[in-house]
């Protein structure tokens, strides 16, 4: 969420900001800046009752000690007409106050300064190319019927339990699976990440604090009864285990990974590109967390990114990085890189990773802080990224590994699988 002070002060760099993200409704940095002007004169009449009643009390105790009561009784008067005034004035601030919040926060994170301007995926800026396609035997089939041909992913079978977009994994298939869960939790903690262990169901408050809601709340389940969400992705437990916290600046950076399913409505994708395992509504996901000082956040950035293509190299998986334009961004980040695998069998890409930093947009609204050796409070970054998310990884193996004889494995999976191919 940005801060309202910030959006007064810098009005012309938000609203440049704004359309570099293609925002549709700029209008509001002006409503933002009215109403907060609204607000602060009525603080400031409140101010200003609140010490003239304090400076009347005053001097009504004064008289009265020295047995002047009738000039008390007439300040008391005075008083009256004072705590009207705070009355009145306090009553408009509570009804400006959520108005001028639930403003703001229907404005996303401003863009960082490499972050071009762009409407959709069109207009991303491909930043890496690693690696070439990988040479598929004739006749190389798609993920969804080699899952079919091996009997290792059963799409029909997870229509009957739950409906389309819930897959039961078998045999190898789920082995795989386990695999490289195990791989990329296993590389994250060698990276100094610490695992976690969190709840798959979130309260509102933790949506918010995250930016879930009130902006994503049509693409996430809810249970109704308790009013409990489940989670899109670990990024949202993880990053609020430190909401309303105030850290110490030396324990900087903090880093956490976690792995947990993932759900997503996902409404309205529909379409032969979404076949599969290419879009689910439940998948694994490892995700990997960090809060550290605004001043090492890009810097961070690039490490995290730099990670999750070590990941996708030991994979030996050809692959993209792209960095988003401000147009297909998410509401909450700053900057994204996204990584894009080769799908030889497809021959299209298939995202696996967003890496974002979100500078303090999460954290105004976590309140999360960290105290510096002055003892002054200032607000972390937050950084988050997919290290990895699994079903399109899984059909990348499946397709990019395709052999006349069967799927061949990884090699730096088969420590973890026991087996070397499925065949």
């Amino acid at each position: 969420m940005l801060q309202v002070n910030y959006i007064r002060e810098n009005k012309e760099k938000v609203l440049e900001g704004l359309k570099v993200r293609n925002f549709k409704q700029p209008e509001l940095v002006n409503e933002i800046i009215a109403l907060d002007q609204v607000f602060r004169a009525t603080q400031t009449q409140l101010n200003d009752f609140e010490s003239e009643a304090n400076t009347l009390a005053k001097q009504i105790g004064d008289l009265m000690r020295t047995g002047k009561k009738e000039e008390a009784d007439l300040l008391k008067q005075k008083t009256t007409s004072c705590k009207e005034n705070i009355k009145k004035l306090t009553e408009e601030i509570s009804e400006i106050e959520p108005k001028l919040y639930n403003l703001v926060v229907q404005l996303p994170n401003l863009p960082y300064h490499l972050v071009k301007n762009g409407v959709g995926a069109e207009d991303n800026e491909v930043v890496y190319l690693h690696d070439k396609p990988a040479e598929l035997p004739k006749n190389a089939l798609p993920h969804w019927e080699l899952a079919a041909k091996y009997d290792i992913i059963d799409f029909e079978l997870g229509v009957k339990i739950t409906g389309a977009g819930f897959p039961v994994y078998k045999g190898k298939g789920a082995k795989l699976q386990r695999a490289l869960i195990n791989f990329f939790l296993d590389s994250a903690t060698e990276e100094g990440y610490k695992e976690m262990q969190v709840p798959h169901l979130v309260n509102e408050a933790s949506g918010f604090g995250t930016g879930q809601l009130p902006d994503k709340e049509g693409q996430m389940y809810h249970a109704t009864v308790d009013n409990l969400y489940l989670i899109p992705t670990a990024e949202v437990p993880v990053t609020n285990l430190y909401r309303d916290v105030i850290l110490k600046e030396e324990d900087l950076p903090i880093k956490n990974t976690a792995y947990t399913p993932c759900f997503r409505r996902e409404a309205g994708s529909y379409g032969a590109h979404v076949r599969g395992l290419n879009r689910l509504h439940q998948f694994d996901k490892v995700e990997v967390v960090q809060v550290c000082h605004p001043e090492k956040s890009y810097e961070t950035l690039e490490q995290m990114n730099n990670y999750v293509q070590s990941l996708l190299q030991k994979l030996g998986l050809h692959y993209r990085v792209l960095r988003l334009c401000g147009g297909d961004m998410g509401f909450t980040s700053a900057m994204t890189y996204d990584m894009e695998v080769w799908s030889a069998a497809q021959e299209r890409w298939l995202e696996v990773s967003s890496v974002s930093n979100f500078e303090t947009y999460q954290s105004n609204r976590l309140k999360l802080r960290f105290k510096g050796a002055t003892g002054k409070t200032q607000l972390a970054h937050t950084l988050n990224g997919s290290a990895l998310a699994l079903p399109r990884i899984l059909a990348s193996i499946l397709e990019n590994y395709q052999t006349e004889n069967g799927i061949l494995i990884p090699e730096v999976l088969q420590k973890y699988t026991g087996f070397d191919r499925i065949d």
